[in-house]
């Protein structure tokens, strides 16, 4: 990975992308540290410790980059975007004028992509709205007026806007996939904080030999963590394809074979977000309504939240882990069988003349790839399940809080893999045209 992007550097064009890249992140990572106008960072930090405690804020914390914490400008991040972005594709699914419309080539995406951008404009308006006007009188704003309550929802969506525009710039004149870049480096500019709380909480006034072996431990831990998202996140089911041979005039066509590559982890980062969202929605309504009775409620509200799961004084709270790993294994079939559709390819391979070895066109194709598919994803979620919980085992167990495991590992190895990629193959690309050029 290095090589590739010290050899990128030797040629100018994929330079100039880097740099400009890298511009671009520094002007992100800088809009993180401006303050909203009107903002009291006091009362900011009095609710962060009252809602989310010293868990922190899990994925929303890391999407963000710490920008909620200190309600910058940039505090809703990108997550109106990508929120916005599954909206639309499970709408796609759902509407035929807005299939029909993905499905209109260019032109078709380009439309699509336009609503996407009104969307995250329209969300990122009613998130800071919320915010503005639940905790505005509470003492979030020094000052609770119209024109304070004004300029935070103003600065806010127009921060959320500014993040979408440079992720779109990164994408056209950087090194491509601009969004997921962006996230990336919001969730890598905790890393140093994380360091320090393992530094302080293993190796800290222990003997020479302990800190040693727990730091041992704790590198081990990462590196076998990151070896296995990256096989969960390459890991491929081929399926192979046989096509049938044509006689068109004198000649033989046809008769070629290839392959249907399906992913392990078919559904990606997804369900993790998707189940965090569904268990942390109760407790968040739990304490911005300030309910702290003792009764069913309150007792019912702890299971589902992930700062007592593993807790070694209560285990009983971390039965709610069972949901949380039945949601992930549910919503990476759900959003699986959303967007891939065995039906579809069946009739697309009988169309050109392809078929599986063994397995008769038509339906039958369908049902054999609907048999591996699931196959397929239930493996994929056993997979991310144990990534996405072995971070909540570790911070219950040892007390070892950090935000670069789960979700967030899983986006940072994915989006550099991806991105890798992409360099090597603009400069393949860039190899093929200076030689045809010669």
């Amino acid at each position: 990975m290095f090589k590739t992007f010290i050899n990128a550097f030797k040629i100018k064009d994929i330079r100039k992308k880097l740099l400009y890249t890298l511009l671009m992140l520094i002007i992100v990572r800088l809009g993180c540290s401006i303050t909203t106008p009107g903002i009291n960072q006091e009362y900011v930090k009095m609710i962060m410790d009252s809602l989310f405690g010293a868990d922190g804020m899990g994925i929303f914390g890391a999407f963000t980059g710490g920008s909620f914490e200190r309600m910058s400008i940039l505090a809703l991040g990108i997550t109106p975007y990508i929120t916005s972005s599954i909206i639309m594709q499970l709408m796609t699914i759902a509407i035929p004028k807005l299939e029909e419309m993905q499905n209109d080539g260019e032109d078709g995406r380009k439309k699509i992509a336009a609503v996407t951008r009104y969307v995250t404009v329209g969300l990122a308006l009613v998130e800071s709205g919320a915010m503005a006007f639940g905790f505005g009188a509470e003492g979030l704003l020094y000052e609770y007026n119209a024109l304070n309550v004004i300029t935070v929802i103003a600065a806010m969506t127009a921060g959320s806007a500014f993040l979408m525009w440079i992720g779109e710039r990164i994408t056209e004149n950087g090194v491509g996939n601009g969004i997921s870049i962006i996230l990336i480096i919001n969730i890598i500019s905790s890393f140093p904080q994380d360091a320090k709380t393992l530094y302080e909480t293993f190796i800290k006034n222990q003997p020479v030999a302990l800190a040693v072996l727990y730091s041992f431990i704790i590198i081990a831990v990462i590196v076998v963590l990151i070896i296995g998202v990256v096989y969960l996140s390459d890991a491929t089911r081929k399926i192979p394809l046989q096509y049938a041979k044509k006689i068109q005039g004198n000649k033989m066509m046809g008769g070629n074979t290839s392959v249907i590559p399906i992913k392990i982890n078919t559904a990606g980062v997804i369900p993790v977000i998707f189940a965090s969202s569904i268990l942390q929605f109760p407790v968040m309504i739990t304490q911005m309504v300030k309910y702290n009775g003792t009764g069913w409620w309150s007792e019912a509200v702890k299971f589902l939240s992930a700062r007592y799961w593993f807790d070694t004084d209560n285990m009983l709270y971390t039965i709610g882990v069972i949901l949380y790993v039945a949601l992930i294994v549910f919503f990476a079939y759900f959003y699986t069988s959303i967007t891939f559709n065995p039906m579809e390819i069946a009739n697309n391979l009988k169309k050109s003349g392809g078929f599986v070895p063994g397995v008769r066109p038509g339906k039958p194709t369908s049902e054999y790839l609907n048999k591996v598919l699931n196959y397929i994803i239930f493996i994929g979620a056993i997979g991310l399940t144990i990534i996405a919980v072995y971070p909540y085992v570790f911070g219950g167990l040892f007390n070892a809080t950090v935000s670069f495991g789960g979700t967030s590992i899983i986006i940072v190895v994915g989006v550099i893999v991806e991105t890798v990629k992409q360099i090597e193959s603009q400069m393949l690309v860039r190899n093929y045209k200076g030689f045809l050029n010669d």
